[in-house]
C-alpha cells in the first residue's frame, strides 16, 4: 500500500497529502501513519515544508470529519431511534444504551473528540456520535481540529526526523492500529452473540 501513497504524494505534493487524509477519514484502513510519515519525509527532502505538510494533512482530515459530522447531524437523534429498533441486534445496541451514551457524551464530548482523534482507527469514527448527539458545531470544529492537528503533526514530525527510516513509525503504530481494529471486531462479535435488548 505504501508505494502508491508515496507516488501520489511525490506527484501531487500538498494536494496529494490532503486528498489521502480525506480518504483515510472516510475509509479508515488507509493508514494515516504512512501518509503523514511520508509527507514528513518529503519535507525532510525539501520538496515541501513540514508546516505545509501538516496543514495539508489536517485540512484533508478535517473535511472528512465534517462530512461525517454533517451526515450524523442530518440523521438526527430521533431518526436514529427506528433504526435501533429494527437493527438493534446487528448494531449491538438498544435505545436505553443510546440514551446513556448521550448522557455520557454531554459530559465528556470535548475530551472524547479531542483524544479520540489521536487513537488509530477510532479517530475516523469520532464525528458520528458528535453529530448524532448534536455537539455544538463550533466546539466540534475546535476540539476536532486540535486533536487532528496533534496527530498529523506528530506523524509528520516523526517522518521528518527519521528521514528514510520513516518505516519505523509504521513498525510501531501499524500493529497498534491493527490491534485496535481486531479488538473492535472481536468485541462486536461478542456483542452480537450475547446481545439481549433491555427495556428503554
Amino acid at each position: 500500500m505504501g508505494d502508491w501513497i508515496r507516488e501520489l504524494i511525490e506527484d501531487s505534493g500538498y494536494l496529494g497529502v490532503g486528498l489521502l487524509m480525506l480518504l483515510e477519514t472516510v475509509f479508515p484502513p488507509v493508514p494515516s501513519e504512512i501518509i503523514m510519515s511520508l509527507a514528513g519525509l518529503q519535507a525532510a527532502r525539501g520538496t515541501m515544508t513540514l508546516w505545509g505538510a501538516i496543514l495539508a494533512g489536517s485540512t484533508g482530515a478535517m473535511i472528512g470529519n465534517m462530512l461525517w459530522y454533517a451526515f450524523a447531524r442530518w440523521l438526527g437523534y430521533e431518526r436514529f431511534h427506528p433504526l435501533i429498533d429494527r437493527y438493534g441486534r446487528w448494531l449491538t445496541v438498544d435505545w436505553a444504551e443510546v440514551k446513556r451514551a448521550d448522557a455520557f457524551f454531554d459530559r465528556h464530548d470535548r475530551w472524547f473528540v479531542f483524544l479520540g482523534r489521536m487513537v488509530p482507527t477510532i479517530r475516523s469514527l469520532v464525528s458520528v456520535p458528535a453529530g448524532l448527539f448534536e455537539m455544538p458545531w463550533k466546539a466540534f470544529l475546535f476540539w476536532s481540529a486540535l486533536g487532528t492537528f496533534g496527530w498529523t503533526a506528530g506523524l509528520a514530525g516523526a517522518g521528518f526526523i527519521l528521514g528514510s527510516r520513516f518505516e519505523e513509525v509504521d513498525r510501531y503504530l501499524g500493529p497498534a492500529s491493527t490491534g485496535v481494529l481486531a479488538g473492535m471486531i472481536f468485541y462486536y462479535l461478542y456483542r452480537v452473540i450475547t446481545w439481549k435488548p433491555r427495556s428503554n
